[in-house]
């Protein structure tokens, strides 16, 4: 692998669309009003986040590889991509827990108690807290990251031709 200059960016790129997809939750009320079906309709995240992950692989062939990238260079590019990623996730996690939308974790709490998911406010607490969530983001982008790559260089890698 020539350099992770192409990961980077398109972590940041990554992290800055997250962002982006907090913020448009927040203001169709995925975070307050319409809580009830957060946890459906965050899962369409995937959409952009799998298109960012295209991108990014693309652009590693076409720019640092020359047009020609084999199955594990592309693997080996993504899992630096998902760790940076992972790296940035806490951060992007408290943008969005303290800036962008302070009042999810009350919320959620309080409706999770009202529909029955926990019990009591304290174990609701235990689940919906920025540590949580800082450390299911950045196992998450691992994991997901991982996967997604090993998957989309299935069909962006370059193919051998044989003489």
């Amino acid at each position: 692998m020539k350099t992770i200059q192409t990961e980077v960016k398109w972590a940041v790129i990554f992290s800055v669309m997250g962002l982006a997809w907090m913020l448009l939750e927040k203001l169709v009320g995925l975070h307050g009003k319409y809580i009830d079906y957060h946890m459906y309709l965050t899962n369409v995240f995937m959409i952009p986040a799998v298109w960012v992950t295209v991108l990014a692989l693309k652009d590693k062939k076409k720019h640092d590889f020359g047009g020609n990238m084999s199955y594990m260079q592309g693997l080996r590019s993504g899992v630096v991509l998902s760790l940076i990623i992972a790296l940035l996730s806490p951060l992007t996690q408290w943008i969005t827990s303290f800036v962008i939308t302070p009042e999810y974790f009350p919320n959620v709490i309080k409706r999770s108690v009202e529909l029955g998911y926990f019990k009591t406010t304290a174990e609701a607490t235990a689940n919906f807290n920025y540590q949580n969530y800082a450390i299911q983001g950045a196992i998450g982008a691992v994991f997901m990251g991982c996967i997604t790559v090993a998957i989309v260089m299935i069909f962006l890698r370059s193919k051998v031709q044989k003489d």
